[in-house]
């Protein structure tokens, strides 16, 4: 969220001295994206942050994508997977392209090591689990429901209150924004906003840890595992400021755009990066129209993949599905209500529907992982009843 905030303590300039109770300086050091010319934050450590007393190559991580697979409509059933892993060693990426990659995760432990994606920015949307987002930026506190946004290159350690828990995380190699037609020339969330700037929770406080011992700190970068050893807890920050920090936001506090006819998916968007958009369906009153069809038209995806997780088994115009199914409708053939769906929903006043979408603009491709848990039959579930 691009809005400044600041936490613990500094100097009263930027790049000038700052010294801990012993007379030694702290060690200020800038995070910044886009090389010097974009967000920024800037902190100070009690120990040099280049410090470390080793590492160790832990391998390739990078999903096999099935590249030669048939066009068709699809339905993955995340119940059948099994608790496994923590927030990292439990996801299992179900499919992706060159922007984004959709991981599922049902975590069955607490994380031990401490994380940091040096190579995508993360969205983690919470299903039903509730806890602490530790980071060297502070903590941010969690529930059901709730989107974690995380900046490449933050090092972080994600606590549950009780497991197992699922979740979403989508792992994007551009920046991940507020869609810029929501905010005015300065950056501030405008009045025709789904959402604005106080239903964003940055960290709320900063725990400095000045503890020696050892530490692991898991780095994920060109698609492989590195594990590097420090000396001292990560989380030394005593202060920092500007405008790049990990956040909360709920799918709760978003609030739907209604209108007299049926509105489009952009209406639901949440977040944006290169080459995908997120969004979120919500419970809200349908269209007013007397005689409104209140469910979606049917839709030709000429050059986007559209794919859905549902949070709950209400969606009206879908069959077959139940909580924690994904749905995939690729680029090239047309989707929309199943039979009988349009007829069911007249007269309709509100949906209580939950689900968040992904929609890229370049195929998603499979993995092997994905066709394990596919309902092969869904693509069936639009021919006429008998």
């Amino acid at each position: 969220m691009p809005r400044y905030h600041r936490l613990g303590e500094m100097p009263a300039q930027r790049h000038i001295q700052f010294r801990k109770p012993d007379g030694s300086l702290y060690a200020e050091q800038l995070f910044s994206t886009h090389g010097f010319s974009g967000p920024m934050a800037l902190m100070y450590h009690i120990n040099l942050p280049t410090e470390v007393m080793g590492w160790e190559d832990m391998g390739q991580i990078a999903p096999e994508f099935l590249t030669d697979e048939a066009l068709r409509h699809r339905h993955f059933v995340t119940g059948r997977m099994q608790p496994r892993g923590d927030a990292i060693s439990g996801r299992v990426p179900l499919m992706g392209n060159a922007d984004v990659i959709w991981n599922n995760a049902w975590i069955a432990e607490q994380m031990v090591d401490f994380f940091k994606n040096a190579e995508a920015d993360e969205i983690h949307f919470i299903h039903d689990g509730s806890g602490v987002l530790e980071t060297m930026f502070g903590e941010v506190p969690f529930r059901p429901g709730d989107y974690l946004v995380i900046p490449r290159g933050t090092i972080w350690k994600i606590k549950f209150d009780k497991l197992p828990v699922r979740c979403l995380v989508f792992e994007s190699h551009g920046e991940v924004t507020i869609p810029r037609r929501y905010r005015n020339d300065l950056g501030q969330l405008q009045e025709h906003a789904p959402y604005h700037e106080r239903d964003f929770r940055p960290p709320s406080s900063l725990p400095t840890q000045d503890v020696k011992g050892t530490f692991n700190v898991v780095v994920k970068a060109r698609q492989r595992l590195t594990k590097y050893i420090y000396g001292y807890h990560p989380f030394d920050i005593v202060g920092w400021d500007g405008y790049v920090y990990p956040y909360a936001f709920s799918i709760h506090d978003f609030s739907p755009i209604t209108g007299k006819l049926h509105m489009p998916p952009p209406i639901h968007q949440t977040f944006q990066a290169p080459g995908f958009v997120v969004c979120s369906f919500c419970p809200r009153v349908l269209d007013f129209h007397p005689e409104a069809v209140p469910i979606p038209y049917n839709h030709s995806n000429v050059d986007s993949d559209e794919v859905l997780y549902y949070c709950n088994d209400k969606f009206g115009s879908r069959k077959g599905i139940q909580e924690g199914s994904i749905t995939m409708h690729p680029l090239g053939i047309p989707h929309g209500p199943q039979p009988g769906a349009v007829e069911a929903s007249l007269g309709h006043t509100k949906t209580e529907e939950l689900a968040v979408m992904l929609d890229t603009h370049r195929p998603l491709y499979m993995t092997k992982a994905a066709l394990a848990i596919e309902d092969p039959d869904y693509w069936k579930s639009w021919q006429p009843r008998s």
